[in-house]
């Protein structure tokens, strides 16, 4: 099968890999019909996460149809649509009786980082029953990818940590992908204000069709001002860092209000400064989380009912003979205006 393979730090490679084969009881085998690129992948490649090795099939996130399961499978078959969690889920340890999915002693996050992943024609899903979730006939593949990863990771990572509630103001640093996905899941909690703050004029204007109440643009360095200014010098009461970069975070630093909260969604490759020094009196709350994706369920019935519209994170297409294309559309989305972006497997 053809498979995007990671060989080392900025190197990758469409290559030709052996079909996977059932591996435990738990596992299915799924053929993928569309899957996507992630910033993680990006982040992969830069070698930020060595838990990668070279040899890796990338890709976490995508859609398709169960080709075979193991004898320990029992609430899917062959045939059966569904959606892929980037978390796989024992449904057993102690991590995950605490519905701490990510954290799950033999799975968490593993597609396509210490296992194969999903930028290929077939993967292996561990714990298929906990880790797949059935498409309804009616539902839109392309919307459901976002399902995987990026729309639990905002809303539980950024808008849950964030303790977001209705009338609150809200700063979200980064408007890629996943900023975007915490701002549309914000909005489940009407807060007053959502400033949007990005270098890229484009993605504002996406955030703002998205319902930013506000956006900024932090190439002047005036980024702080702007938000004093909007909040009566009083800061946000959730900052939500979407980036992984310490100049980002150390910008939440400043935009959080007394009593507020900064919560971290980037991947962070490098040390970042906790300022202590101004931070200590201010009852900040910060919080960090890997996506358990608990609220897979509860997103695809918000989707399936047109509450919101994942497909509008959706730029560009591609097969997945052209998926070295797809790497560099998504990882020059300055020039090409990327969003997410589409692979049909």
């Amino acid at each position: 099968m053809k498979a995007l393979v990671y060989l080392g730090p900025n190197k990758k490679t469409l290559d030709q890999r052996p079909k996977p084969e059932i591996a435990a009881p738990t596992d299915a085998i799924v053929k993928v019909s569309k899957t996507t690129i992630c910033g993680t992948d990006l982040h992969i490649l830069k070698g930020d996460l060595p838990s990668c090795q070279p040899g890796r099939v990338l890709g976490h996130e995508g859609v398709g149809i169960v080709d075979t399961v193991g004898k320990g499978v029992a609430a899917f078959k062959p045939g059966d649509h569904v959606l892929i969690s980037c978390i796989s889920a024992c449904g057993k340890c102690m991590y995950c009786r605490k519905l701490m999915y990510s954290h799950c002693t033999t799975g968490g996050w593993i597609l396509g980082n210490s296992i194969d992943g999903t930028q290929a024609e077939f993967v292996r899903i561990p714990y298929a029953d906990t880790s797949l979730y059935r498409i309804p006939a009616d539902s839109d593949e392309e919307a459901l990818v976002m399902l995987s990863d990026i729309l639990p990771t905002g809303f539980e990572c950024g808008v849950l940590n964030g303790k977001v509630q209705p009338g609150s103001s809200v700063a979200i640093v980064g408007a890629g992908p996943i900023g975007l996905a915490a701002l549309l899941t914000a909005q489940f909690y009407s807060p007053a204000d959502i400033i949007m703050i990005d270098l890229d004029d484009n993605r504002l204007e996406m955030a703002q069709r998205f319902g930013a109440t506000a956006v900024i643009n932090s190439s002047d360095g005036k980024a702080l001002d702007k938000v004093l200014k909007l909040t009566d010098q009083r800061g946000v009461d959730t900052a939500i860092e979407a980036v992984g970069i310490p100049a980002t975070f150390e910008l939440c630093e400043k935009l959080v209000a007394p009593g507020g909260t900064i919560a971290n969604i980037g991947v962070h490759g490098t040390k970042v400064n906790l300022h202590l020094e101004t931070l200590w009196s201010r009852n900040i709350t910060i919080t960090t989380r890997l996506v358990d994706a608990v609220s897979t369920p509860m997103l695809l019935n918000v989707v399936r009912s047109n509450k919101i519209d994942p497909k509008l994170l959706i730029t560009h297409r591609f097969k997945l003979d052209q998926i070295m294309d797809a790497y560099e559309t998504f990882a020059n989305a300055a020039k090409t205006k990327a969003l997410k972006v589409i692979i049909e497997a």
